[in-house]
This record gives C-alpha cells, structure tokens and sequence, in this order.
C-alpha cells in the first residue's frame, strides 16, 4: 500500500468516525485522536462534550456484522460484573460500519509490574464470562438471527468451521508432526468430538494486551470482542490464552479459574489440541511465502523440543 492510498483512507475513515460522533451524540467532536488500532479497524478517541469516547470503523460492510456480536456479548458480560466498555451505538449510516463506546481509564495490562496478579484476575473474569450460556457453536450464535450459517452440534462445528481434518493434513504435509504425534492428536480429536456440554461464550483473544488496568493492577476493562464466539467452555479460551504464557503465569491463569489439579490433568490433551491445531493457518503462510526458515521454527516448536517440564 503507496503512502497515497494509505493517508487517503486514513482521511476517510476520520470523516467516517466524525459524522458518526455527530450522528449519534449531535455535536462534532472537539477533538478526534487517532489510536493504535487492531488489524483492520481506525480507532479513534473523541473529546466530546458528553465526554470521551472510543470510535472504530472500518471500511468493509461485512465489518457490520462482527461489531453487532461484540456488542451483544459485551451487554451480556457486563450485565453480570465482567468489566467491559460500555457500548452506546453500533450501525453503518455513515457509509461504513462504526462503533461508539465511552472511554474506560486504564492503560493496557502488557507493560504492568503486578503481571501475575493480573493473570490470575485474568482467569477468574474468562470464568465468569463462560458462564454465560449460548445458542449453537461458533462465530454466528446468539447475536445473529441467520440460521443457515449457524453450527448446531458441535461435531458440525468441528469439521466445518474450526475444519479440524484440513488443519491435521496441513501439519502431516508439512511434517510439523510426528507420525505418534498425528495419532495421538487424531485420537484426541475424536474424544473431543463425544462432548455434549452446552456452549457458552468464549472471548477469543484473552491475553493481557486486551485487558486495561489501573495504577494499582486493577483491572478496569476486557476489551477486543472481535474474535468472541459459542463454544465448550473452557477449552478453546484456555488454548488459546495459555499459548503466550510463562509457566507461572499459566498456573497463576488457572489458578485464578478454579481448576484443581486433576481438572488441569484432565483438561491439558484439549489444550494442546486446539493450541497444536491453531497453527496450520500460519503454517500454510509460511508456506505459500516459501518461508523455510519459519517452517523449521515452527516443526521444533510442534516437536516438544521446547518444552522443558515432561518427558514425551
């Protein structure tokens, strides 16, 4: 993308996020301050007379969609003590998708000293959010009336939008796994596949980036709702939040959940299925960009190499 192209879509989601302000809050902002956004959203923060206020639009029409699920579930969880933004307007009158939400304080938890506190805090909120039970299984539940995109058993889920028998030849292509480690996750996979809890909220993306904290640790926000969706709880959050994580850290997270000992034994083959599944995407990028060097980074990773604390 030229520097051209780039500032004048940069001009035009500001005068998106300015006549957004104006529609919904009748004023023009008094000031409007382009913020570090995620991977396709402008985000930008007003000064307005009513207060301040976050403003993410994005120039895909589909966008209208995603924004409408994190509303609904940021309502949910904050009806019952998760702190969250809140949310005052989503909707696409001003020739893209917008969201308005006011500002919470706090500055994201990544760079805070009391990290482990904050993780531990960090588990007992995704505890608190998986209580929140949903209707069918991934990215179109509750919050959407279509019918037809929906998953109603989780085995359908499995195979076509989570696509679990592509990613395990992914990996089996590219020799990211084992012969014995191809079994044993194929074996996992069907187990998984027996389950027959109900579905529940998963926000997707619980990582200490997404959370705001005061001063003092406090967490005063989960934030980034984007990649949120109905599965079995805990599983698919815990795969994905412990990936990025110390081995303290992870006990602090669990911890924090309530697991016990033998819930954590019982649970861990889950984890390291979703978490071992999760890379195929990034292993066909790296493919597809004839990236060799980040193939073998990715086949000593997947091989147990690095991991310091059992005997395979």
């Amino acid at each position: 993308m030229t520097d051209h192209t780039r500032n004048r879509r940069e001009r035009r989601a500001r005068a998106m996020a300015r006549a957004a302000v104006v529609l919904n809050l009748g004023n023009p902002p008094e000031r409007l301050t382009r913020e570090a956004g995620g991977l396709t959203n402008f985000v930008y923060r007003a000064k307005h007379v009513d207060g301040e206020f976050i403003i993410r639009v994005n120039s895909d029409p589909a966008k209208i969609n995603i924004y409408l699920k994190e509303q609904w579930a940021i309502s949910r969880v904050r009806e019952i003590g998760v702190p969250v933004p809140e949310v005052l307007e989503v909707g696409n009158q001003v020739g893209c998708p917008y969201m308005i939400a006011r500002v919470v304080p706090g500055c994201p938890a990544t760079d805070h000293p009391d990290r482990l506190g904050i993780i531990e805090e960090l588990g007992r909120i995704a505890a608190l959010v998986h209580t929140v039970g949903t209707q069918g299984f991934g990215e179109t539940f509750d919050w959407s009336q279509n019918r037809l995109s929906r998953f109603e058993s989780w085995p359908d889920y499995l195979h076509n939008q989570l696509d679990v028998d592509r990613r395990v030849a992914v990996l089996v292509d590219q020799r990211m796994l084992s012969i014995r480690q191809a079994k044993a996750l194929k074996i996992e996979l069907r187990r998984i596949e027996t389950w027959t809890e109900p579905p529940a909220l998963n926000h997707g993306d619980l990582r200490l980036k997404n959370l705001l904290v005061d001063k003092k640790g406090r967490v005063t926000a989960l934030i980034d709702w984007e990649f949120c969706q109905s599965a079995i709880a805990p599983h698919w959050d815990l795969s994905l939040a412990l990936h990025d994580l110390s081995i303290d850290q992870k006990q602090a997270l669990l911890t924090g959940y309530g697991l016990s000992h033998a819930a954590m034994l019982a649970m861990a083959p889950a984890w390291k299925a979703f978490n071992v599944l999760n890379y195929a995407p990034y292993v066909e990028a790296a493919v597809a960009k004839g990236d060799e060097p980040k193939l073998q980074a990715y086949r000593t990773r997947l091989s147990g190499a690095l991991d310091l604390y059992s005997f395979w």
